[in-house]
Parts: structure tokens; C-alpha cells; sequence
């Protein structure tokens, strides 16, 4: 076992929504690899997760990258640039530029990184049109900056089984439970560690609904999460505002109480 440390940075996707706890908590499929690798790796294993909601690109490299370099760490995961592809200020050379930067930036200190090509998660949500082009450029440069730089990627666009609604929660654009076992199970796949072969497995796609109700689940849908999301954009503000990292000191990790 070559990783006696690890540090996940990102957004909502790797700080676990929505994978609760009754406590209102997250686990989230990085503290799920963070449990495999303590198995293997003994007591001393360390681990931080500083992933905060709603960050942007430019906010994960400026507030988590720092911490994450000062640790230290053997094993970093970094995915980033999915809320930057939702708005319209969304630059995508400046982005690809400075990912490739960045990526450097934590590979140069000899820690192996870990990447995400992002799930067709446009599939169930509105504004594919536009959307999908970007999620397909970010995807692009992800893949290409992981070759050139050495990281390990992990490719969820390429898995169909995401197109599956049972692995994404209400809001259409986080992952569920079963979703973030999913992911935890390929990354220690890319690893080179086993996990638990539960982990893939996924329930049955549910049975197509009939055209008016699906329009009414769509109307509620909308009423309850694309019109918060909306009204954030409006006001400049964002569902990690107040948030600040679950674990934000790289420390001896002990896995969460089962649920």
C-alpha cells in the first residue's frame, strides 16, 4: 500500500452530497475510498476532505489547493469545474489553462492525483443544449492534462450505467447513495484496490413514466430546486456560503458509524 495519506478537493461532488447521514452530514464516495485505503494502509493512514459546496473553479484552486500542497499528502483527488460550466460567465480557455497549471502545481511534489472525466449528468436536466458542449470540452482537457501530467483518471462519462436516474438524487444533479459507491468503487479500481463488489451494483432503471406525470415531476422539480439554484445566481450567492470543509485537517481517519 503505497498511500499512507490523502486529501480529496473539490465541490459538492466530492464532499458527498447526497449521500446523509440521519445526522444531516454527508459521506460522500471520497470518505468511502478514505475507509478502503485506511483498511489497507493501518492506523497511521491519514485523510482530509476539504470540498465545500458550490465552490468554483477559481475558489477550489485559491482556498483548497494551498492546503492541500501544505499537507503534503501522497494521494491527492482534485475535481473540479462543474458549477464553473453552469454560468454565463464561464471562460473555458482560461479554465483549461489553468487546470493543466494546477494539475502540475500537485503532481510536482510527487503525489499521484487522481481526475474525473464528469458523468452525462446533463442528460435529465434543462439546458443540454448549451451545457453538454461545455461538460464535453471540460471532459476533453481533463483527459488530455491527465496524460500529459501522469494523473490517474477516472473516466464516469464513459460508463453508461450514470444515465441510470437511481444513481442521482432528487435535484438531478448530485449523486445518490448508490451513485457514490459507484464512483468510489472506480476509483479504487484506477487505484489498484479492492473494494466491496456491492459497490456496483445498481437497482433496475425505473419503469418509463407516463408523459403527464413526468411533466408534473418536472414542474416540481423545478419548483424546488431550479428555482432556488436560479435565485442564488441572481443574488450572488452560493449553497457553500456558510459552509466550511467536513474535514479540514489531514488526520487519522476513522471510518464514519454505519447508517
Amino acid at each position: 500500500m503505497r498511500w499512507g495519506s490523502y486529501v480529496a478537493v473539490g465541490d459538492s461532488f466530492t464532499e458527498g452530497l447526497d449521500d446523509p447521514y440521519p445526522d444531516g452530514t454527508f459521506r460522500g464516495w471520497a470518505d468511502l475510498v478514505a475507509t478502503r485505503l485506511a483498511a489497507e494502509a493501518g492506523p497511521d493512514f491519514q485523510y482530509a476532505n476539504l470540498a465545500i459546496r458550490g465552490r468554483t473553479f477559481p475558489n477550489v484552486v485559491a482556498e483548497q489547493v494551498p492546503m492541500a500542497l501544505a499537507m503534503k499528502p501522497d494521494l491527492i483527488s482534485f475535481a473540479a469545474g462543474g458549477n464553473d460550466v453552469l454560468r454565463r460567465t464561464f471562460d473555458p480557455d482560461a479554465l483549461v489553462s489553468r487546470f493543466d497549471q494546477v494539475v502540475g502545481r500537485l503532481r510536482a511534489d510527487g503525489a499521484d492525483v487522481v481526475l474525473f472525466r464528469f458523468a452525462d449528468v446533463m442528460a435529465r436536466l434543462p439546458g443540454q443544449r448549451f451545457i453538454a458542449p461545455r461538460v464535453a470540452l471540460l471532459n476533453r482537457a481533463v483527459g488530455e492534462t491527465a496524460e500529459r501530467h501522469g494523473a490517474i483518471l477516472v473516466d464516469l462519462y464513459a460508463d453508461d450505467t450514470y444515465l441510470n436516474p437511481m444513481l442521482w438524487s432528487t435535484d438531478r444533479l448530485h449523486l445518490s447513495a448508490v451513485g457514490h459507491r459507484r464512483v468510489a468503487a472506480q476509483v479504487l479500481a484506477a487505484l489498484g484496490v479492492g473494494c466491496d463488489e456491492q459497490w456496483l451494483l445498481v437497482p433496475p432503471s425505473p419503469q418509463p413514466t407516463p408523459w403527464l406525470s413526468a411533466r408534473a415531476a418536472d414542474l416540481r422539480w423545478a419548483g424546488q430546486h431550479l428555482a432556488p439554484w436560479i435565485t442564488r445566481r441572481l443574488t450572488g450567492r452560493s449553497s457553500g456560503d456558510t459552509r466550511t470543509a467536513k474535514r479540514p485537517a489531514l488526520g487519522p481517519f476513522s471510518s464514519p458509524p454505519p447508517r
